[in-house]
């Protein structure tokens, strides 16, 4: 009988256990968000990015990056920004609010307010003012080249 390494059956749970993320091993399967994963465990996961840009941290994670590379989700957290979106969005981007919100002011001066417990999506030839005091998002993204994903 032929022994197996312990590391490799370490390796193999490992790679086995591993949670769906944008590339991550494993066959194709659901991209599952549970409990622990939206009171913010899911930014503890592998695949996680985290970014600091004048002063605010945002933290990151793709959930799910479809094979053809133009459908994502995941969730985002986010301080206070303000950010004047001047060129075409870029991408159809649906989100829902876990907790803080948004203002999005339009290029045409339309306000709306959006807060935790509500969605909002934006289409990709959006453009306008994006202010918030912080957030915590679940998003969608879809892009029909899979730019901006």
């Amino acid at each position: 009988m032929r022994r197996v390494p312990i590391v490799s059956i370490a390796l193999l749970t490992l790679f086995l256990l591993q949670p769906v993320v944008a590339g991550g091993p494993g066959p194709p399967r659901p991209a599952r968000m549970g409990r622990e994963d939206l009171a913010g465990g899911m930014f503890a996961l592998p695949g996680m990015i985290k970014s600091t840009h004048d002063g605010n941290t945002t933290l990151d994670i793709t959930s799910l990056k479809s094979s053809d590379g133009n459908f994502a989700s995941g969730m985002y957290r986010s301080g206070k920004v303000r950010a004047e979106i001047t060129k075409p969005y870029g991408v159809d981007e649906f989100m829902y609010f876990l907790d803080g919100g948004v203002t999005l002011t339009s290029g045409d001066g339309t306000v709306q307010a959006i807060s935790a417990g509500e969605a909002v999506t934006i289409p990709k030839e959006w453009t306008g003012v994006w202010e918030t005091d912080g957030y915590t998002k679940i998003w969608v993204i879809y892009s029909d080249d899979g730019s901006g994903l």
